[in-house]
């Protein structure tokens, strides 16, 4: 993994000779992926920062943070404690945006509880936030690395949309983007809707016209790996501290998921999309055509996915598509093993 450091005017990143590009031209010869990795913690985030920290395929630059399952005062010091606990103390850290762009803020607390991180008792972070925000941390990363890098998504899409928006330069410089959200069925916060597209579908709009390669990866996908019992058996098997404390999150998240939404087996949906470039096999994908609904009364959020070329519009996007369930945990076990 890649160690960046806080630099006076701006972030060192140490050059690298032979870096992996985007997904698509990734191969096992090459070596690790760069990203930055923007979220909203929420307990299968965490799981996200965790995988990113410890898969060798997956070159760590900057972790940023977002308003989404929590207050950004909550995202932020939970994305400190995800690294902390992993020990990756060399992530830089910076907090981004407090709000959508257009709509009201509504963290889930039905799901990640009122600090966002329900469940264990959460220790005091060693690693330290930036002094600039999520956006100029993410320009320092662009334009310092020596190759273009991923920004993976597992929040609400503002931080992106705002780079795009105001820094469209660096934007036409990021490898791909690679979000958690939206679905090609039905939604998780409204009939048509999921969570993080609802709470900021303007964000997903402007992300789509940056032109920047797009990959989806929404709830008809992430409901594929579940966190049944068995796998809360795994996990509680693995004799590491980062072990013990997921193990925690996920009895509260799976509990959550049960008294709230009547599901027994909670949805681990963030993880995915780092799962996806460690090692694309993970996943099937198909290249569509998306669209985000911004008007409508029962359908505001909804992503529209064209995945039989009805409309004859040009593919603008990724979208995955069935999960190797068993290789996908077994990369979460891999790496909760690799970390202390």
């Amino acid at each position: 993994m890649l160690t960046v450091t806080a630099a006076s005017g701006g972030i060192d990143v140490p050059a690298c000779d032979d870096r992996a590009g985007p997904l698509a031209n990734w191969s096992e010869t090459q070596m690790s992926i760069p990203i930055i990795l923007d979220c909203d913690p929420g307990h299968d985030d965490v799981f996200a920062i965790w995988l990113a920290a410890a898969n060798p395929n997956i070159d760590l630059l900057a972790v940023t943070s977002v308003a989404g399952n929590g207050i950004l005062e909550h995202t932020t010091l939970n994305a400190r404690i995800a690294l902390t606990v992993a020990g990756a103390e060399g992530v830089p850290v910076a907090a981004g945006a407090d709000r959508p762009i257009a709509e009201t803020l509504r963290p889930a607390v039905w799901i990640h509880g009122e600090n966002a991180l329900g469940g264990p008792e959460l220790p005091e972070p060693t690693v330290p936030l930036e002094d600039i925000g999520a956006v100029d941390l993410m320009r320092d990363v662009i334009e310092n690395h020596p190759e273009p890098v991923t920004i993976v998504a597992t929040g609400p899409l503002t931080n992106v949309a705002i780079l795009a928006r105001d820094h469209p330069d660096d934007m036409a410089k990021v490898a791909s983007v690679i979000w958690m959200g939206g679905s090609t069925t039905r939604g998780n916060i409204t009939p048509y809707a999921e969570f993080n597209a609802a709470t900021d579908p303007e964000a997903i709009a402007i992300v789509l016209d940056s032109g920047v390669p797009f990959t989806m990866v929404g709830l008809n996908i992430t409901h594929q790996a579940l966190v049944t019992s068995e796998v809360i058996d795994r996990i509680g098997a693995i004799p590491t501290e980062t072990a013990k404390f997921g193990g925690q999150l996920l009895n509260f998240f799976r509990a959550a998921y049960s008294s709230s939404r009547g599901m027994p087996d909670a949805p681990m949906h963030d993880p995915i999309t780092v799962a996806m470039l460690a090692d694309p096999t993970v996943a099937t994908t198909q290249p569509t055509h998306l669209d985000v609904e911004l008007k409508g009364e029962y359908t505001r959020g909804a992503t529209c996915t064209d995945l039989t070329d009805f409309q004859n519009k040009p593919h603008n996007a990724t979208v995955a598509l069935d999960l190797d369930v068993e290789r996908f945990w077994q990369m979460i076990e891999d790496a909760l093993r690799a970390l202390p």
